[in-house]
């Protein structure tokens, strides 16, 4: 599979939420990791459920998706990227997850 996927830092991440595009941030982690803790304005989908169907009754093709997972060290958000990337979804990859997003000062949404 060829690897098309962008990656992006957290300054392009702040960059794209912070401007008109209005990207839909998606949490490829488990249900149970998302209550715990999530950035803010994130769908859960976790990775497993990903597929054509799935996809098709949450996500508009004309969406801006940003993907993201634990951290750099997780690969999660990248198999996601690359599995909407092949169903025709325009999607990047915020590498550093909730950890670089805590780190730069930011808090999670906890649903506990």
């Amino acid at each position: 599979m060829k690897n098309s996927i962008k990656k992006i830092s957290y300054g392009e991440f702040i960059a794209i939420r912070n401007s008109d595009k209005k990207p839909i941030l998606i949490d490829v982690l488990s249900r149970d990791s998302f209550k715990k803790g999530h950035i803010e304005g994130a769908l859960s989908f976790p990775l497993d459920t990903i597929n054509k169907e799935t996809a098709e009754n949450v996500l508009l093709k004309d969406e801006l998706l940003i993907v993201y997972c634990g951290s750099f060290q997780c690969t999660a958000s990248t198999k996601a990227a690359e599995k909407l990337s092949t169903l025709g979804y325009n999607v990047l990859d915020y590498k550093g997850g909730l950890k670089e997003w805590q780190e730069k000062g930011n808090k999670l949404i906890s649903e506990e």
